[in-house]
């Protein structure tokens, strides 16, 4: 018995075509980054053996619905008006699919090096945004035009092999059909029970787990598992010990806990007591995807951040300051919350995100308001509602879009007369900046200290800005971006300047992540490494080269201030912690680590527990045996802190009750 007898000869040539176009795919990634794919026989092989079975689960799924169409059509209306018209709509209408996705992935691959993902999800969710961001970032009419003549010389292809004619005049029996039929349903339950995208990734070197993939496959992966339990896949230890490791650093630390036989980390954090407290306002600038691979500081010959280089000398620099993760959300996460990144979403656009213990309740227990800028529309990856939720004002585009409206909250919008400039993402730094003065004048003129936590969105694809700001026109590439974002960061602070409150204002500039954390390890760490600086601050100038993690920020700059505060944060004082500090926790969303001097420990699902001497000269992760010490301060910091979010432990009404 055929496989595929006359009558499925057209779906037949249908999953080819997907085959090969995929298998074409492939190699395109492959040869693209070539000199970062593991190529050694054994490992190749595994790779397109892979691929191949991902490609052919993948595209079973397109072929069921039009397999079971062809088993249930009775013989006489073969080749009928009916049988032409959904014969030529579904064929039309599924390669219109692969090639988009096709040309899709290859955008996506470009910015991520990666096959889609949660950030593909969120993509999907947020139309707005992403169909305005791919009109300005590519040629639309050229690519949607290159997909219809491709899908049109398929068609001439097919039709021309008179493989058409070949289904609609078969004598296919009802018998003959049952088996092509479950042959798809088959391959189908099994990609699905046998398979996962963590199937794919057999090696340690990431690129050639990606290439294994399947673009399609890896978007509804991803769809279906955005949240990812600690305790169900990641290495865990007793709980009572993973608490009792956080518990005794910070008490090492001088920190007094509220309850210390209770698994919480509530506690007074103390500075100095024979020194005053001090307070300046305090503007918290989080640039979008601002290595510090950018700046001349840190070792860049372009002269693309004249600005913040003659910042980072005249003012405090940190030098080997660490991202948590790598997307906008987790920056966020880290500096608001001041927590170890959890695996899957950031809690940013996670349920029950709302009411939380942030470094805000900390500006308030001081006495000063707070307010979140964003120059785009706040409801975009959940911004609004966390803010909101957690006690800030609102100030951003707003064009129609409200948080939820259980959320108390002020809300102020950048009106059309504020706006010089914007694209997909939102209005340009400087005219958030221009708002972010305006409303600090208000807040001095009514005797307010304020906190301002201001998102930008500049320098991210299209990378587009106002002309005749910088000797890189406008839309040429991330380096235009990066000395736009700096030059409205120059323009932000003369401004400032002439403004009465300047003096006792402190100015954080920090990434939110990297420009791209992609690389050929799963954990690419020199990809985290970002650019902090604080100027005006409490402080002589000087170079802070000890490791820091993105959560240590706030309550460093706490430290600088000499406040003495209750606090749920896991991040510490660097300048004063040698217990806790001196470390940077990194991660994506399913791979956690843990970074010490030159020693990296990581967790991925599955309980898999690697650990590596980190190469700083190559960035190369070389295997090492596993400390115990090291492998429980690990695992304490994630598994800790999943367990305060899971249980409430975060929950600002639950603290004030202990």
């Amino acid at each position: 018995m055929k496989l595929f007898p006359q009558r499925y000869r057209l779906l037949k040539y249908f999953v080819l075509t997907f085959l090969v176009l995929s298998t074409l795919l492939r190699f395109v990634f492959l040869f693209w980054n070539f000199s970062e794919v593991d190529k050694s026989f054994f490992k190749m092989g595994n790779t397109l053996t892979y691929g191949f079975l991902f490609d052919l689960g993948t595209v079973s799924f397109f072929a069921i619905p039009y397999a079971l169409y062809l088993l249930l059509l009775p013989k006489r209306f073969y080749g009928s008006l009916l049988d032409k018209i959904v014969t030529y709509f579904g064929y039309t209408l599924g390669l219109i699919i692969f090639l988009f996705s096709f040309f899709a992935e290859i955008t996506f691959w470009e910015e991520f090096k990666r096959r889609f993902n949660f950030i593909a999800v969120d993509y999907l969710i947020y139309t707005y945004e992403v169909v305005k961001n791919i009109n300005e970032s590519y040629p639309i009419p050229l690519l949607v035009g290159g997909i219809l003549m491709l899908t049109a010389i398929l068609l001439f292809i097919t039709k021309r092999k008179g493989i058409f004619t070949q289904t609609f005049i078969a004598n296919t029996s009802f018998k003959q059909k049952i088996f092509p039929t479950l042959f798809f349903i088959i391959v189908a339950v099994a990609s699905v029970t046998m398979m996962s995208n963590k199937t794919a990734e057999f090696s340690q070197n990431r690129y050639n787990n990606e290439l294994a993939k399947t673009g399609i496959y890896s978007f509804f992966a991803a769809f279906r598992n955005n949240e990812l339990s600690y305790t169900e896949f990641y290495a865990t230890i007793d709980e009572e010990e993973a608490f009792e490791i956080q518990k005794k650093a910070f008490q090492q630390a001088g920190d007094s806990l509220f309850n210390p036989n209770e698994k919480s980390i509530y506690r007074l954090v103390k500075n100095n007591d024979t020194l005053p407290e001090k307070y300046p306002n305090v503007i918290f600038i989080c640039v979008e995807s601002l290595s510090a691979k950018f700046l001349g500081s840190f070792g860049n010959k372009q002269n693309i951040t004249p600005v913040l280089d003659s910042l980072a000398k005249e003012n405090i620099l940190f030098t080997n300051l660490f991202a948590t993760g790598t997307r906008t959300v987790r920056g966020m996460e880290a500096i608001t919350l001041s927590i170890p990144p959890t695996p899957g979403r950031s809690i940013v656009k996670r349920k029950n995100n709302t009411g939380l213990f942030t470094i805000g309740d900390v500006f308030t227990q001081k006495g000063y308001e707070r307010n979140f800028f964003y120059g785009g529309d706040g409801y975009f990856d959940n911004m609004n509602t966390f803010f909101g939720g957690n006690g800030f004002n609102i100030i951003d585009r707003g064009r129609g879009f409200l948080i939820d409206s259980a959320i108390k909250t002020k809300r102020t919008n950048i009106e059309d007369q504020e706006v010089t400039f914007e694209n997909a993402w939102g209005v340009c730094d400087e005219d958030i900046y221009n708002k972010v003065l305006q409303q600090a004048d208000i807040a001095y003129a009514n005797n307010k200290r304020f906190f301002d936590f201001v998102m930008t969105t500049s320098n991210h694809r299209p990378y587009t800005y106002p002309e005749n700001k910088i000797d890189i026109p406008s839309g040429t590439g991330r380096n235009g971006a990066v000395k736009y974002t700096d030059y409205a960061i120059g323009q932000l602070l003369k401004k400032a300047q002439t403004k009465p409150w300047y003096k006792n204002t402190v100015f954080v500039i920090m990434a939110d992540h990297c420009a791209s954390s992609a690389g050929r390890q799963a954990l690419d760490v020199k990809n985290y490494r970002i650019p902090t600086i604080i100027v005006n601050a409490p402080l002589p100038s000087q170079k802070i080269k000890k490791m820091t993690s993105q959560i240590d920020l706030f309550p460093t700059l706490f430290g600088m201030f000499n406040w003495n505060y209750n606090s749920n944060l896991y991040g510490v004082n660097i300048l004063q912690n040698e217990v806790n500090g001196n470390r940077a926790l990194i991660g994506n969303y399913r791979k956690l680590g843990l970074l010490k001097t030159d020693s990296l420990l990581v967790l991925s699902n599955r309980k898999r527990v690697d650990f590596f001497k980190w190469n700083k000269q190559t960035n190369e992760l070389l295997p090492l045996h596993q400390e115990e010490s090291f492998y429980k301060n690990t695992v304490s910091y994630y598994q800790t802190a999943d367990y305060l979010f899971g249980t409430g432990g975060l929950k600002l009404s639950n603290l004030e009750k202990q």
